[in-house]
């Protein structure tokens, strides 16, 4: 190898350390919400959602979920933070009256030449709004949830081969990540349900893994450590590892809202709703469980749900650092208090300081 060769490849080489060296903390921004995040802590917004449009199987491009100015007031922040990245979230759910159910993402990542479409919609739009990458949220290959249309038999390696395209289209200079379950694919009667983490792991930036929602009351939907929840933070992030992926590709999802269960009325409270009904004598807040490393509330004494506050934020941020990870996420800016107290605990805990 000739030496300016060599001098390309340690140069090349030592700018992948020192991205790998940037924590990111990443505000989920829904369109339906009206509290916007502060740019001045955060790294990364992601824009919710976009969805695509197919009929009878044919892909026809997508739109965004809200209006367009709700969206052009996300990417402005950049004027406030010429640091921040943006990102477009696509959802496999329908929202937009002039759309419906027809294939979704199943049969555009079914067809090459919709993937190629796809992919170069997703390009013409970052250049058209000057934002920084995609997050594919297509929850998930294999599984039917939100009445969205599924395959097993191929969803799972169709969904490598929509990635490998947006990132051949994308380049490296735009991002690409994804919202990536608790664990890796898994066989089902058809085939397969989920995403494989290992042959996606090439193509993306990092994963926003989402640790939330892994299980309902009685027990603890995002803790640290809970061997009795149906899933845990660090069982989930173990999972991405012994599957290939380098700790420095995994971003630790932060719910803010209390999850009680995953039907009837009253599935989640927003943690600044949950503020509100603290002023009930009805209900108590803040209580902690130390094995979980969580917090949890009670209504008229008996465990209602449990959710993240500053205390166990600060811990996972401790963890989080200790294993090298990316950083962490948080689904969703608007579901804070309009104080932001878990958004600064968020940035406090994945920067190490204290504000």
């Amino acid at each position: 190898m000739k030496k300016y060769q060599l001098l390309w490849v340690v140069l090349a080489w030592l700018c992948s350390l020192a991205s790998w060296s940037q924590p990111v903390c990443i505000a989920y921004c829904p369109y339906y919400r009206s509290l916007l995040p502060d740019p001045s802590i955060v790294t990364h917004i992601n824009y919710s959602f976009a969805e695509v449009y197919v009929t009878g199987g044919e892909y026809k491009g997508f739109k965004l979920q809200g209006s367009e100015s709700r969206f052009r007031q996300v990417v402005e922040l950049k004027r406030q933070n010429p640091a921040l990245k943006i990102c477009l979230s696509f959802t496999h759910t329908v929202v937009n009256s002039d759309n419906k159910q027809d294939g979704g993402f199943s049969a555009i990542a079914a067809s090459e030449d919709a993937r190629r479409r796809f992919a170069a919609d997703c390009l013409s739009f970052l250049q058209e709004w000057g934002i920084d990458g995609i997050d594919l949220d297509w929850e998930f290959p294999g599984l039917s949830w939100s009445g969205a249309a599924s395959n097993p038999a191929t969803d799972t390696p169709n969904y490598v081969l929509l990635m490998k395209q947006l990132r051949e289209t994308l380049g490296n200079d735009y991002l690409l990540t994804y919202a990536g379950y608790v664990m890796d694919m898994r066989k089902s009667d058809n085939g397969y349900r989920y995403i494989d983490i290992a042959a996606v792991a090439p193509y993306v930036d990092f994963v926003n893994v989402m640790t939330y929602d892994m299980d309902a009351a009685p027990h603890y939907h995002s803790a640290l450590v809970h061997e009795e929840s149906y899933v845990d933070c660090k069982r989930a992030v173990d999972n991405y590892i012994k599957a290939g992926v380098p700790a420095h590709k995994l971003v630790l999802g932060i719910p803010f809202y209390l999850r009680h269960s995953f039907d009837g009325s009253t599935t989640a409270i927003d943690y600044r709703n949950l503020l509100l009904l603290a002023r009930n004598a009805n209900w108590q807040i803040d209580l902690w469980n130390d094995d979980a490393r969580s917090p949890y509330a009670t209504y008229k004494g008996a465990f209602y749900g449990s959710y993240d506050n500053p205390r166990s934020i600060a811990i996972k941020g401790e963890w989080v650092r200790s294993m090298g990870l990316r950083g962490m996420l948080y689904w969703d800016c608007g579901a804070d208090d309009d104080a932001r107290t878990l958004s600064r605990a968020v940035w406090n805990a994945v920067t190490g300081t204290d504000d």
